[in-house]
């Protein structure tokens, strides 16, 4: 089984800070809902802070549907830190697609991570674009995928299977839970990005079921207690 690398996906200033010392954290990602949910104003700013406090690559999407002006935004998000990688969606939101850009910044030695990458031919499209001499990464929304009833392993493998140059990355993005960490090992994904409450439940990696089984019914038992209730 391949060592897959460890991202967390969160716009948390005190939670990047608090893990960037820890060496099962290899880099984050971030994207324009986790910064809605942490109420970041300045994303110039918050950009630079994390940048100062962190060498670990670090991804910062872009927030335009303009081809244009999404190549502005990543050339600036780019200059502000050398351990940047600029996220930037397969498809814009009328679902418009952004290899023309994608490819034109990678050939400009901009580190890209392309994200919201949902199917095989979104991920040759993506592989296609990108300069294979420029690391990168192609995010496939697995957790996302899996929400229609659809198997993210099979999609993932056989996007591992074309890709031959060792400077893009596959990573498994939007995971839902702690297992899948290890269905992303067994597709042979280079990176898997999760949320700091999935790596909290690390500390219950093969953990003893049978005492799992009674710390259930106690928690079970004890809320059943506080709730006083009567039949």
């Amino acid at each position: 089984m391949n060592k897959i690398q460890l991202y967390l996906d969160t716009a948390d200033i005190n939670e990047i800070i608090k893990t960037s010392n820890n060496q099962d954290v290899k880099g984050y990602t971030t994207n324009p809902s986790l910064m809605k949910k942490n109420k970041i104003r300045s994303y110039k700013k918050f950009i630079e802070y994390l940048c100062s406090k962190t060498n670990k690559p670090i991804s910062f999407e872009i927030f335009s549907d303009n081809e244009n002006e999404i190549y502005n935004q990543a050339i600036r998000i780019s200059s502000y830190g050398k351990n940047i990688y600029v996220k930037i969606p397969i498809v814009n939101s009328k679902g418009k697609s952004l290899c023309k850009t994608i490819k034109k910044l990678s050939d400009e030695k901009i580190k890209l991570n392309i994200t919201a990458v949902f199917t095989f031919k979104q991920f040759k499209e993506a592989y296609k674009s990108l300069n294979k001499k420029i690391p990168s990464i192609i995010s496939v929304f697995a957790g996302r995928i899996a929400d229609t009833g659809r198997n993210p392993e099979s999609i993932i493998k056989k996007c591992v299977d074309i890709r031959k140059n060792n400077k893009i990355k596959i990573l498994w993005a939007s995971t839902r839970e702690f297992y899948n960490i290890i269905q992303a090992q067994n597709s042979k994904c280079d990176i898997i990005t999760i949320t700091p409450e999935i790596y909290a439940k690390k500390i219950l990696k093969n953990y003893n079921l049978e005492k799992y089984s009674t710390e259930t019914s106690l928690m079970f038992y004890n809320d059943a207690k506080k709730l006083n209730l009567n039949i």
